[in-house]
């Protein structure tokens, strides 16, 4: 195997096992089996082959339940190895029948990796993968059970599979898994039972994989005519499906001998056939490559679907993305409607504030230019005085109590969106994501503190200049900045425009005048437009924080972007099947 098919099928393996498929979408379940059989494909069958295509080939005897698979394997061995009754499912643990010259092809890993081996009459490796082996109705069988027969010639290996109907759904799954390691397909059917539906979905697939199929018939009636009529029937059958058969072998309905075996003729034309096959060397690596290359065609097709699986995935993400970032976009602008239609300005706030500016302290050296406003807001200006810091703290708990109340509308409003599609079930199963997280309030709390110092700070910084420091000074930084404050909050623009909000609006133009007069109008504006930009900021980091449990949910699902690397890769896998179908 080359470097560039090593480094194609690795990076294959790596994508197909980083790939989640986690929502329940539609075909998500389909999705996911596609990913574990192409896993199972490339490690039980195409990775060895393609690094050993001097193997024995594999020939796989599958078939449906009470066909006769096991009966004639014992009869090609001339003993019994594998277990045949009435009572079914019959066969669990697969066996491997192998001549000694090639055991070790088979003692080893090189195939059905996940199977422990387990030689005639003796015990698994406890240590082994699937050493654990179990043989009940449901689970399937964990290990392979090796038979080294001289009267199997050398060059091939036949493995008895369990049904591909059996009531057990684990040796179903089984079979298929085993079929999909074949190099060779022996299907075995009877005389009443080859129109059944279930073996003709497994034809079908193998040759949508273009893998290498013969048939046996088996107990065909010992009636004239019966079993050319029967035969011609059933390659009809099979032409009609598509299904290209090789070679069709009739075995008739026989008595069993005293040990319950087929007397040597009824099988004799099948043994010839595997003894004239193992003696030609070329015609096993035709065989092998025709098989191997429809294996990989086949992965490229799967690989093209699981891809498309992938996308569907990625969008309802991206959907659940955006039902969670419109709720909390809807959080983010009531917020700001909040801060821009006045309504801080009322109640506790327009209290505090018209403490501050009816105070003779803050008046001082300004009362001339504010004659007119104190005489509109006068009547509720108390007289009493009261710290500019408490008006600081009415504007920043009012606020607090904003960011709070709308990121939880917005959480609510997320979860209910959720709530409505299997997706957003599942990824809220068991978690109360519109809840409160904790310190959140505390969180948005320590946050608007931190802005109010900013706006301290932007003030001080403005006020640096002599003439400026002292007009500063004789009113208060405090003072000065809680105007600064009222500002930013009046109007719906950051930028204080009349009277249009009504006495939220009137103390903001008392706070605008007192602004430019100690620092000129351009400054004001920018000043308003310096703090508005940091108070977006903390208030965009707020939400988001709010959001984040949502976003967490949908990042923990995996990486998007999976179906692209993946139909590259089934790109590179067509071109492999090309490049081995020229080898051939």
């Amino acid at each position: 195997m080359t470097t560039r098919t090593t480094t194609v099928l690795d990076t294959f393996a790596e994508h197909l096992r980083d790939l989640d498929l986690p929502l329940p979408v539609d075909g998500a379940d389909q999705a996911r089996a596609e990913v574990t059989a192409a896993l199972s494909q490339l490690g039980d069958h195409v990775i060895p082959r393609l690094q050993s295509l001097d193997a024995p080939l594999l020939v796989v005897i599958g078939g449906s339940t009470g066909a006769g698979k096991s009966t004639l394997v014992n009869a090609l061995v001339g003993e019994f190895v594998s277990r045949s009754g009435a009572i079914r499912p019959t066969t669990r643990r697969p066996v491997l029948l192998h001549h000694p010259a090639d055991e070790a092809w088979f003692t080893g890993a090189r195939i059905l990796p996940g199977l422990a081996r387990v030689h005639a009459g003796g015990e698994a490796d406890p240590e082994a993968p699937g050493a654990g082996d179990t043989t009940g109705d449901v689970d399937p069988a964990t290990s392979l059970e090796l038979h080294a027969e001289n009267r199997i010639p050398q060059g091939i290996a036949l493995l008895d599979a369990p049904d591909i109907d059996s009531v057990a759904v684990g040796n179903r799954e089984l079979a298929r898994q085993l079929l999909r390691a074949a190099d060779l397909w022996l299907f075995v059917t009877t005389a009443n039972r080859y129109a059944d539906a279930v073996p003709w979905e497994v034809l079908r697939t193998a040759a949508e994989r273009d893998v290498t199929v013969d048939v046996v018939m088996n107990r065909i009636p010992e009636q004239t005519g019966v079993s050319e009529e029967l035969a011609e029937d059933l390659r009809t059958m099979l032409e009609r499906n598509g299904i290209e058969v090789t070679r069709l072998f009739l075995v008739p309905e026989t008595e069993l001998d005293e040990q319950g075996m087929l007397p040597p003729a009824a099988i004799a034309e099948l043994q010839q056939h595997f003894t004239r096959l193992a003696a030609d060397a070329d015609g096993r690596g035709r065989i092998a490559r025709r098989t191997l290359a429809g294996a990989v065609s086949g992965l490229a097709g799967s690989t093209r679907q699981i891809a498309e699986h992938a996308r569907s995935q990625d969008a309802e993400r991206e959907r659940l993305r955006e039902e969670a970032l419109s709720a909390f976009s809807g959080s983010r602008t009531r917020i700001d409607e909040a801060l821009g239609d006045g309504s801080l300005l009322r109640g506790e706030v327009l209290t505090r504030w018209q403490d501050v500016v009816g105070t003779g302290e803050f008046f001082r050296g300004v009362e001339n230019l504010f004659t007119r406003f104190r005489d509109r807001v006068g009547l509720a200006l108390t007289g009493k005085p009261a710290p500019s810091v408490a008006a600081g703290q009415a504007l920043g708990t009012g606020l607090v109590h904003v960011v709070i109340d709308e990121t939880a509308r917005g959480a609510d409003r997320a979860d209910a969106a959720w709530r409505a599609t299997p997706s957003g079930r599942y990824l809220s199963e068991g978690r109360d994501l519109s809840r409160i997280p904790d310190g959140y309030s505390e969180d948005v709390s320590a946050a608007i503190r931190a802005w109010q110092g900013d706006v301290l700070e932007l003030v001080r910084a403005e006020g640096s200049d002599r003439r400026t420091k002292a007009r500063l000074l004789s009113l208060g930084v405090n003072a000065v900045g809680v105007a600064l404050m009222v500002v930013v909050f009046a109007s719906t623009a950051f930028i204080p425009t009349g009277l249009e909000v009504g006495a939220g609006a009137a103390t903001a133009v008392v706070g605008q005048k007192l602004l430019e007069t100690v620092f000129g109008d351009e400054a004001v504006r920018r000043l308003a437009r310096l703090a508005r930009e940091r108070l977006t900021a903390r208030l965009d980091a707020l939400v988001a924080e709010r959001s984040a449990p949502f976003l967490e949910q949908l990042d923990d699902v995996g990486e998007t972007g999976s179906g692209d690397l993946l139909a590259a890769d089934a790109d590179a896998l067509d071109q492999l099947a090309h490049g081995i179908r020229e080898d051939a």
